[in-house]
């Protein structure tokens, strides 16, 4: 069945419904008065069988209106996001879906229209007569050229919003400007060396003095993940990055974001329209944390992920590195639902532990990260392992960093990478820092009893 021939039967039972009512079966035949009887007979004997078939098509009338509406508001907020309020195309394309979609609904549900017009004697719905089939048939015939017309008008919106494709040579924000790239070691492929590590001197929310570093890691010496999250907007929804700690040396810290335009801001409801290009950031956690708990005011709190291997954390890393291969080989589009901060770093990290990640809603409703992990035993509920057992709201407690980093100087100084040092150490202070588990067994066990406390 066609789309035109499916949305023309359900458009068309209200009109059937009125020619039934008349006196009509569906062809337009007079029942005559023994099949009225029959039908009166029918109703007195099980009047909640008609009442059901009469509610059964105004929601099916209702679901369909809803859908027309809601495709609508799609098309239009993807052109809107793309091109401006002031674009002559969006003014254009509203004009035409919203006249198209008015004139749909008048000539479903305002039959009376086409009697005034097109008919200069109006009849009653008692007489059967060629008029009263005539103009059913025009109703119906007008209902499926308007229902096909903006299925065109759609169809074509959604080609077009599928074949916009995210670039790289934009006129960039200078803090997303670059992206990260790395080479390994020819002798020793622990040893990563990074380009383009971001470790700007913020002093405001939008100013800031740029470097761009390049650091060597050594993967043997990593020692731990943390997890920050940072709330902008309320309890549900927060910035989450991941930070790598390294033995006798300074954590480094990766952070999906938005690449966006000089002059751009940042917008939930435009994430779903491919409005920005994704950005995979590595830097100091002086730079990319400090503007988030100190310049801007946002509320940000790091929690130290428990229970993993040395090679849970390492394939972890990698797969930063892949995902910055794959951005630096073809850009990619952020959206709000399905590839964003928090759950790109989910699906490496499912990649990683397997079962131990199980899917929860909490994974899309960022701000509730951290309690996902608790519930699953990434998250000690017994980190100090003394009995004493930590409830989130302990957990939260501990770990808000903007109390600890109030007044720090953030300037680089002679020697910056101690003062990178220093913020890192500075924002973990009184959080219990786990060790890594020697073997998967004991990792899996750990987690299994950290997750019965916090039950």
């Amino acid at each position: 069945m066609s789309l035109r021939s499916f949305f023309s039967r359900l458009l068309s039972s209200h009109s059937n419904s009125h020619q039934s009512d008349n006196g009509l079966d569906s062809h337009g035949k007079s029942y005559g008065k023994n099949s009225y009887d029959a039908e009166k007979q029918t109703y007195r004997d099980n009047p909640q069988l008609t009442k059901w078939q009469q509610w059964r098509r105004y929601i099916v009338q209702c679901f369909i209106a809803l859908v027309l509406i809601l495709s609508a508001v799609w098309l239009l907020l993807a052109i809107w996001y793309q091109f401006g309020s002031a674009s002559a195309i969006t003014w254009s394309t509203t004009i035409v879906i919203v006249g198209l979609l008015t004139a749909l609904f008048a000539a479903h549900y305002s039959p009376q229209i086409f009697d005034k017009k097109f008919f200069k004697k109006k009849t009653t719905y008692s007489t059967v007569s060629p008029i009263n089939t005539k103009r059913t048939s025009y109703k119906n015939t007008h209902i499926k050229w308007l229902s096909g017309l903006y299925a065109v008008v759609w169809l074509m919106g959604v080609g077009w919003f599928f074949s916009i494709e995210p670039k790289q040579d934009r006129d960039w924000m200078a803090e997303v400007d670059r992206q990260v790239t790395y080479e390994r070691n020819a002798t020793n492929p622990d040893l990563i060396t990074l380009t383009n590590v971001r470790n700007f001197d913020w002093q405001t929310d939008t100013d800031a003095t740029e470097h761009w570093e390049t650091r060597t890691v050594d993967l043997s010496k990593l020692s731990g993940v943390d997890v920050t999250n940072s709330y902008w907007m309320g309890p549900l929804i927060a910035h989450t990055l991941v930070s790598f700690r390294f033995e006798d040396d300074r954590p480094l810290a990766f952070s999906f974001e938005i690449r966006k335009e000089k002059g751009e801001s940042f917008s939930a409801l435009a994430g779903f329209f491919r409005r920005y290009e994704l950005s995979l950031i590595a830097a100091e956690e002086r730079d990319v944390i400090y503007t988030r708990s100190n310049a801007r005011g946002e509320q940000v709190y790091l929690f130290p992920v428990s229970h993993l291997q040395h090679h849970e954390v390492r394939s972890l890393f990698d797969s930063y590195l892949s995902a910055a291969d794959d951005l630096n080989a073809a850009p990619a589009w952020y959206n709000t639902l399905l590839s964003n901060c928090t759950n790109i770093i989910f699906y490496m990290a499912r990649i990683v532990s397997g079962d131990r990640l199980p899917w929860d809603y909490r994974i899309w409703v960022s701000g509730w990260l951290p309690n996902y992990l608790y519930d699953v035993g990434m998250l000690d509920a017994n980190p100090n392992a003394d009995g004493q057992t930590w409830s989130m709201d302990t957990w939260y407690e501990r770990t808000h960093i903007n109390p600890k980093v109030i007044g720090f100087d953030n300037q680089i100084n002679v020697d910056s990478n101690r003062n990178s040092r220093d913020f890192s150490q500075q924002i973990r202070q009184g959080i219990p820092i786990p060790q890594l588990a020697d073997s998967k067994a004991e990792a899996e066990a750990q987690a299994e009893s950290a997750s019965q406390v916090a039950e």
